[in-house]
């Protein structure tokens, strides 16, 4: 175990205490509490699993101040951020893309933006089905841990970011592509030769 390993579980650990110390908010605890044993299992360093967060908060808020039109995801995974979602032009898809490298901590970003109309709540409902599909299903594999591949549909797209190595990644979308609702997949995950050691 790494001398980082201990300090990065003891934040976990007050992470999750504190969300106990919060009255009546049950479900508040019990998702930090769950996203604190994510973490735990998670490729990146703790710092930057917070900043992902930090990004993803920082994104949205931009958002939602500078841009009214249209319906944008916000995913960020070791500091590659990934937008999904629908624009009404190409300018928009530009223009959003411009504000999210616009935050400091932001290395990279994916933009996966379609030029079309805001896809509806039923679509955006199947797509919420297909990612959870598509999760359960990497539970019952045994070539890579599911907590390593986050995923993100839209419009039966299926988008697969994480830290793996390429014989992971492979598995992980020749599961998602035989998950019934999924019209295509599109790797966006960062390589490793080997495992990374924690």
């Amino acid at each position: 175990m790494s001398v980082r390993s201990p300090l990065r579980i003891a934040a976990l650990l007050l992470l999750a205490a504190s969300t106990l110390t919060l009255q009546g908010c049950f479900t508040l605890a019990a998702t930090g509490i769950g996203a604190a044993a994510l973490a735990v299992d998670d490729r990146r360093p703790f710092g930057l699993y917070i900043e992902d967060e930090n990004i993803e908060i920082k994104a949205r808020v931009r958002l939602i101040n500078d841009f009214k039109d249209g319906h944008v995801n916000v995913t960020s995974f070791n500091q590659l951020v990934m937008l999904t979602g629908e624009v009404p032009t190409e300018q928009a898809k530009k223009d959003v893309e411009a504000m999210v490298r616009g935050i400091p901590s932001v290395k990279n970003v994916a933009n996966e933006l379609a030029v079309a109309g805001n896809s509806s709540l039923v679509s955006r409902s199947g797509d919420s089905l297909t990612t959870t599909s598509v999760k359960a299903r990497f539970l019952n594999n045994n070539k890579f841990s599911a907590n390593h591949v986050k995923v993100v549909t839209e419009a039966g797209t299926v988008f697969l970011m994480g830290i793996v190595t390429r014989e992971e990644g492979d598995a992980a979308a020749e599961i998602a592509r035989n998950t019934s609702g999924v019209s295509r997949v599109v790797k966006v995950f960062e390589y490793v030769d080997q495992v990374p050691k924690r």
